[in-house]
């Protein structure tokens, strides 16, 4: 399969792209070039212009922003498949955390210029792309509900599920950076975690967790 067939495939598996025909899929993939990135290289920082959209080829790419106390906290994993960067192809706004490649990785590489081009030639795609913005608008606000409405431990069991369905069963994560994304403090994700590992639903090692029991995790993340 060649570079370009692939990329069209990630884009096939997005939701801003997955409603459109295999010939303006086509049409966009051959727009993209790759780039190669070594281990802890730097794809774009916080602030810089937002002037492309990415899909991970192969490795992964760490979302990343810094922290109060001056360490580092990761927003987002990006692995082999995953596109991000959306946003910022269609507004040209300055990116919003860094991106650091956790592993050597290659990327598909639509620049913003090439694509803004293709969406005035393409009025379709540029009312896809509006409904994909609704979606997220949507999604946000249900995530916002979500964090006030739902304990803390079926917060902690979707993200360590989605997390999961993305990495497997062993998931590279510090209980600070799970705190982040559930919105709760690192001492009561500790409590959550430590009483599961009692339950054999998962062990804990520095920087990874180890899930054991998918099946009560998932029970746990549905609210049953």
């Amino acid at each position: 399969m060649s570079k370009q067939a692939e990329f069209a495939v990630i884009l096939k598996m997005n939701p801003m792209f997955a409603d459109l025909g295999a010939d303006e899929l086509q049409r966009i993939s051959g727009l993209c070039h790759t780039q190669q990135l070594g281990i802890g290289e730097m794809l774009f920082q916080k602030g810089d212009p937002g002037d492309a959209l990415y899909g991970v080829r192969r490795g992964q790419i760490r979302i990343e922003t810094g922290a109060s106390d001056g360490s580092r906290l990761t927003l987002n994993f990006m692995g082999s498949g995953d596109l991000f960067g959306e946003v910022a192809v269609l507004d040209g706004q300055s990116r919003t955390a860094d991106a650091t490649a956790g592993e050597p990785s290659e990327l598909f590489v639509l620049r913003r210029e090439d694509f803004l081009a293709f969406l005035e030639r393409e009025p379709k795609v540029a009312i896809k792309i509006i409904m994909l913005l609704c979606q997220r608008i949507r999604w946000q606000s249900e995530r916002m509900e979500e964090s006030v409405l739902q304990p803390l431990p079926v917060r902690l069991a979707r993200r360590l599920c989605a997390l999961a369905s993305d990495f497997g069963s062993e998931v590279h994560i510090s209980q600070e950076q799970l705190g982040v994304f559930v919105g709760a403090a690192r001492e009561s994700v500790n409590r959550q975690l430590q009483l599961w590992r009692k339950d054999g639903i998962l062990d804990l090692q520095r920087g990874r967790i180890l899930l054991q029991n998918m099946t009560k995790l998932t029970a746990v993340a549905r609210n049953e």
